[in-house]
This record gives C-alpha cells, structure tokens and sequence, in this order.
C-alpha cells in the first residue's frame, strides 16, 4: 500500500524554525496531491506560511516549527484520501487544512474523526467545529447547531437523519422552517399553500437530494418516510421514532420554540439549527432561538455546539465576510457601551 514517511529533517533556518522532508511511493497519486501545475501545494504555501517544494516523490516543508507541522497533517491527510480512492480538490485542501490548524482541538485527532456513513457515501467533517457537531448529532437525543451560513448546520443534520433513516433506526425524517416573512408578503406571492411555503423549505430539500438519489426523495415524500413542512404544521403532533430537525430556528419566537421542542416523543432524535445574527423577526420579538438556549443550555441530554467563521465551508470569501460583520458588530456594541457609560457617569456627576 502507498504511504508517506517523513524522512530526516533538513537543518532548520532559525531557532524556531522546521524542516522536513515528506516522501510518497505512489507515483501515479502524486500528481493528484500536488495539483495541476501544483495548486494545492501553492494554496498550502499561502494559507499556511510556510515554503513547500517538490523534487522527485519528496516534498520538502520548512518553516515556522507549528505551521509545518500543519502543512505535514494536511498533505498526510489529503494523501490518505487518495489512497481510499476519493478525490482532492480545492474544497478537500481547505478542509485538510483547517483540521490540521495548530489549535485544532486535541480531542480530535485526524485519524479518529467521526463520519456520517450514508449509502451515498461518507459526509466527513471539514473543520475542527464540524467534527464536534457530527460527535454530537451521533451521541445526543437533542443538538443545537449554532452558527453563521456555510457552517454546514443543516447539511450534516440531514445527513446524520438519512443515516439513520436507512440504518432502520428511525420511521422517518421530519423537516422544518418557520416560514418567515423577509421582504415578502405570503398573500402576495403566486399559487397555493404549498406553493407559497416551498420556496422558504428549498434548502432542506437541496440537502435531501444530495444525501439520496431523487427517486428515493420523491418515493419517500410521497409515503410519508420523510416529511417536509412549515413549522405551523407542527402544533398539536407528537414526533415518535423519527429524526427531527428545525432549521432557521432564529426566526422563531419563544412560544413556537416551546411547541416544537414539546413535539418529542418516543424514539425521537431532535436537531434545532439557527444563525442568531440574521434574525427576520419584527423589531422587538425576541427569538425563540435565543430564549431556548438561555433556558436549556446545560440540561442533560441536551448538547449546544457553537460554529463559528473557521468552520464555514463554502467560498474562503464567506468566512471573511462573516468576520467582517462580527467585527462591525462588536464595534458597534462597544460605542453604545461607552455611550451608557458616559451617559451615567453625566447622569451621577449632576
């Protein structure tokens, strides 16, 4: 079987300074690793800061001691993909990476990560937040996936849903989203109930379609396996033996939170997704989702894993545009901290 080893360290350049020397005996996946024209090894080189450079089978890494041990976690773990016959691409490196980064939580070391095992395939975590939700969606009867776009909250909650779902270990699958008024008015747009509704449930939809072929999606819709609908459908029902997930949880209010966590019934796995920075609610209605974490966040049984901008997972755009707004915003907290603070400093000095 092919392998890499790492070979006797090049003399480093500095006190702190690493070098080492990495060496594939698979000639024909080593082309797969490097690149076209060595992309991935370039994207490694800048993500990382440290300098790759490849002569023969070798690759050669030499840097900052921490930043090539990442850059050596990335390229092994992007190697041992290869050797299980799955691809590499731009979206695979940037996951190698970010699970390799040097505060990557030691709990989790790369080989022993979890998975999600479909029959479509393996749904692996692409970041160190992303491996504790997926340990979390295995272990807990209930899971709030917190966390900004592109983190993968519903994706992986689908997929752990499907799982089960072929595993035998629920009836069925239940999907949910307050369909919430952004911009649009219901009784103004085009159609029947269902036909008004479906646009805000098309993201559960889209991730169904990827975990299953479209023909096991469409058979299973239709015998009631898994079901998609608004969460005002849900009041009054008790959800037995299915897996249960409420997405875009932020938008509900606190009484619609209650009603849906008190749906659980026996045999019942229960996901609660939601991003508390985009809100739709009307000005002054607090959010269900932030009441609910207030109130439970704690209890046995019940697990919060907060996902943050070094998880998103899609374009490396999003993760920056995501710290930007995080930014403003906590600029814009402290100027109205300061402002009270001034404000009662007036209001007691008079």
């Amino acid at each position: 079987m092919s392998q890499s080893t790492t070979l006797p360290a090049i003399p480093p350049s500095s006190a702190q300074g690493k070098a080492v020397t990495l060496q594939f005996s698979d000639n024909t996946l080593l082309p797969l690793l490097l690149g076209d024209h060595d992309r991935h090894l370039v994207r490694i080189e800048q993500a990382l800061g440290v300098r790759l450079s490849c002569r023969g089978n070798r690759v050669a890494i030499s840097g900052e001691s921490s930043r090539v041990d990442a850059a050596q976690a990335t390229l092994e773990a992007l190697w041992r993909r290869l050797e299980r016959g799955e691809s590499v691409g731009r979206p695979e490196v940037e996951a190698a990476m970010r699970m390799a980064e040097v505060d990557t939580d030691p709990r989790l070391p790369l080989p022993d990560l979890p998975a999600i095992r479909t029959r479509r395939g393996v749904v692996g975590p692409r970041s160190p937040g992303q491996a504790a939700y997926i340990d979390a969606l295995a272990s807990h009867e209930m899971v709030f996936g917190i966390g900004p776009a592109g983190t993968g909250k519903t994706y992986l909650a689908v997929a752990q849903a499907v799982a089960m779902l072929q595993a035998g270990k629920v009836d069925r699958i239940v999907l949910s989203r307050p369909a919430v008024e952004a911009g649009e008015r219901l009784g103004f747009l085009p159609g029947d109930m269902k036909e008004k509704v479906d646009p805000y449930l098309r993201p559960l939809y889209d991730a169904l379609h990827d975990m299953l072929p479209s023909e096991q999606v469409i058979r299973r819709l239709a015998n009631g396996e898994i079901e998609v609908a608004p969460l005002a459908f849900m009041r009054g029902r008790t959800l037995a033996h299915c897996y249960a997930i409420l997405d875009e949880a932020q938008n509900t209010t606190p009484v619609q939170m209650k009603m849906w966590l008190t749906r659980m019934g026996e045999g019942t796995r229960m996901v609660v997704t939601g991003d508390l920075t985009q809100v739709d609610l009307p000005a002054g209605t607090r959010s269900g989702l932030r009441d609910a974490l207030d109130t439970l966040e704690g209890i046995q049984g019940i697990r919060v894993v907060r996902l943050g901008s070094r998880d998103v997972v899609r374009h490396p755009l999003v993760a920056r545009i995501v710290d930007a707004y995080d930014q403003r915003a906590a600029a814009e907290g402290d100027k109205r901290r300061e402002a009270r603070r001034r404000g009662e400093s007036e209001a007691t000095g008079k």
